[in-house]
């Protein structure tokens, strides 16, 4: 037997109301919440003494639950003849003073300013869809004319879109203040068949004299703190954001999902501004967790967000088998907020956190919170800008797992992502740096050198594949004695920070570097941030990449050596990020091919997470270099093409890439007034695992 409408449009009709009573009977319908939910919010806004009109009053027991607390002034009306009967009926001896009439709330016979409170519990909601809004619209209307100055609408909703935005802009229009209460949950109280939407309670005030703008604000509870919001857009979008967060609760409270990783952001209730984003990972079925392992608290050290272990699907399982524990919640902390220590932190989550632990945990059980190294790690802006080709950005110094510092620049719009990445030195301690470790290290110390003291070490390549990159051209014979002084011409599309081609400058030895970069803003960061020094052997072309090669084979006479393809896709809708997917077309690649010399090497950066997009740009590679070798970047998506122009003899080109790394490892330099630099790298390392395409 169906009780609850079948279309939003029947919430509207007396005839599906008289039909839902009388099945329902005698049992009270609270859909929307009880008494015991509902009172701390109502005994706020409306006063025992005050006269209300209960909207729309149906079965529910709320009207005679409000008159036994004291509230003896209640006028109780309906549109369903059947409800008034019954309703009259079941309260005439023991609620005598409690009447219920059969009343059109949308034209009342009520005088003007006759109550001080009107009470709607969903009544609003069933009208809002009838007439495209206009028999919602002349129930409001109704209830603006009978309340007081000072008067106050009361309304509990599920707060669909459409309802509250009719409702919003029908007060905000008369200049009433407008708040909203969201009403969560008990903790511990969810059940399978309850609502997974939480109940809303507006609260709408009538003033003598309008108000000049917009009085709009979201709670949280009966007494959290007010939230004030410049719009009604923005409102609607706080209500988005407590119904999302209330289904994700419930989700979770209710079941374990070890295939997903569902994560939410909580923002800061003053700014707004996004302040911790959590993460859940639940352990595989039939994993062997310990008993007291139910839930614990991952922080992930500022600065380390975009780490593989933090950031991707894979890490974040890897690192929840390490942790093993039935849920972990891994918390990662965002920029521009600032947070005292590891205790401010776990005191600040702590509230929150219990909503999302997994079902059947005792509610006095005690949470662990994990970290690496017990502090924060630490982050420092030293630069903010836009660039009108990729939007907001920030160039920002942080700690890494390792003890050492980094620079990196990040484009806000996907802070996940790391653009670019060099490591610093103490300006006067160029030398004292080894090879990264990479292995995870306790952190260092809190003490941190000032920026002004700090330097790019260029001989340092913090992504992987770049030292791929670097490692390919010992294919060239680049370092063996026949090739001891010939040139290599490099062309690079995608600068970043500058930290490849710099490399390739300053290290191998008669390299001239030219690189095509499509963002001046791109090329600024790198020179003033980066350490990146354009001279006579490394040059910058501005402009648009394709543009630059196809103006290149027009042209005519020039030829490189190594094209290298190091670009992003800005469509992060795409399989594929890297690169976009406009540079590996047929006809382009023909074009690389025209452009390389008859030596020549394709580098290119592929960053594909769809395996049949990804068979279909080794198709198109395939159709034009002869030979192809790969290699996949541990850890990462990245894996990096090696494209010869000649065709080789799969049988000896990978026995032969041991002494050709040898070669090259011996060839690297450094020609710059400090010699102590050196060349960060293992050539015969990244050439070990190359396979054959």
């Amino acid at each position: 037997m169906s009780l609850l409408p079948r279309t939003a449009e029947e919430f509207s009709s007396t005839e599906y109301w008289d039909r839902f009573f009388k099945k329902r009977g005698d049992r009270a319908f609270e859909w929307y919440g009880d008494y015991n939910k509902l009172c701390g919010v109502l005994h706020k806004y409306i006063k025992v003494q005050d006269k209300v009109l209960v909207v729309g009053c149906g079965n529910s027991e709320l009207s005679e639950q409000l008159y036994d607390v004291g509230y003896r002034q209640l006028t109780n009306i309906d549109i369903s003849e059947t409800v008034v009967a019954h309703m009259n009926q079941r309260n005439e001896e023991r609620r005598p003073d409690l009447s219920f009439q059969r009343v059109d709330a949308t034209q009342t016979p009520y005088e003007d300013a006759s109550f001080q409170a009107a009470l709607d519990k969903g009544t609003l909601d069933a009208m809002a869809s009838a007439e495209q809004g206009a028999l919602a619209r002349r129930m409001l209307g109704e209830v603006s004319r009978v309340l007081k100055v000072g008067g106050r609408y009361v309304c509990v909703t599920l707060a669909q879109e459409s309802v509250v935005k009719l409702a919003v802009e029908h007060f905000v229009q008369l200049g009433w203040a407008v708040r909203l209460h969201c009403l969560q949950e008990e903790r511990g109280k969810e059940e399978e068949d309850t609502f997974a939407l939480p109940v809303f309670v507006l609260v709408c005030t009538k003033f003598r004299q309008p108000m000049p703008a917009p009085i709009l604000e979201m709670c949280v509870g009966d007494d959290g703190v007010p939230v004030r919001h410049a719009q009604a857009s923005e409102l609607l979008s706080a209500v988005r954001e407590y119904q999302a967060y209330s289904v994700l609760r419930k989700r979770l409270r209710t079941s374990t999902e070890p295939g997903s990783s569902l994560s939410l952001t909580l923002c800061d209730a003053r700014t707004g501004l996004p302040r911790y984003t959590l993460t859940v990972q639940d352990c595989p079925p039939g994993a062997k967790v310990p008993r007291p392992n139910q839930f614990a608290i991952f922080i992930v050290p500022r600065g380390s967000e975009t780490a593989w272990l933090y950031c991707s699907p894979e890490g974040r399982r890897q690192l929840a088998a390490s942790a093993n524990f039935r849920r972990l919640i891994i918390v990662s902390m965002h920029r521009n907020q600032e947070y005292t220590d590891m205790q401010a932190v776990q005191s600040e989550l702590s509230p929150v956190v219990m909503d999302l632990a997994p079902p059947g945990m005792p509610t006095n059980q005690q949470v662990p919170f994990l970290s690496v190294g017990g502090d924060l790690g630490w982050r420092e802006e030293v630069s903010r800008g836009v660039s009108q080709l990729s939007g907001d950005y920030c160039v920002e110094n942080v700690r890494g797992e390792d003890g050492e510092l980094y620079r990196r620049l990040v484009f806000l719009s996907n802070i996940t992502l790391v653009q670019s990445e060099s490591r610093l030195v103490s300006s006067n301690a160029a030398s004292s740096h080894k090879k990264k470790n990479k292995k995870k290290s306790k952190a260092a110390s809190a003490a941190v050198t000032p920026s002004a003291c700090l330097s790019v070490d260029s001989g340092f390549l913090c992504c992987a594949h770049h030292e791929v990159m670097v490692a390919g051209l010992s294919m060239l014979g680049v370092g063996t004695q026949q090739n001891k002084d010939v040139p290599v011409s490099v062309l690079l599309v995608g600068l970043g920070g500058g930290g490849l081609p710099q490399f390739l400058r300053d290290f191998v030895p008669n390299a001239t570097v030219e690189v095509v970069e499509l963002d001046p803003v791109v090329l600024e960061v790198a020179k003033e941030w980066f350490g990146f020094r354009p001279d006579e052997r490394l040059s910058v072309t501005l402009g648009d990449g394709l543009e630059r090669i196809s103006s290149l084979e027009k042209e005519g006479g020039r030829l490189f050596d190594v094209i290298m393809f190091d670009v992003d896709n800005k469509d992060s809708s795409l399989g594929m990020s890297c690169p976009p997917a406009a540079f590996v077309e047929t006809p382009v690649l023909q074009k690389v091919f025209n452009v390389l010399s008859p030596r020549g090497l394709f580098m290119l950066n592929l960053v594909c997470r769809d395996p049949i997009l990804r068979k279909t740009v080794l198709e198109r590679v395939r159709s034009v270099f002869p030979t192809i070798l790969s290699r996949k970047i541990a850890e990462e998506i990245n894996e990096v093409l090696l494209c010869f122009r000649e065709e080789k003899d799969a049988a000896h080109i990978l026995p032969s890439l041991s002494p050709a790394a040898k070669n090259f490892q011996s060839t690297l330099s450094y020609e710059s007034t400090e010699p102590k630099r050196r060349p960060h790298i293992d050539i015969a390392e990244m050439l070990k695992d190359l396979v054959i395409e």
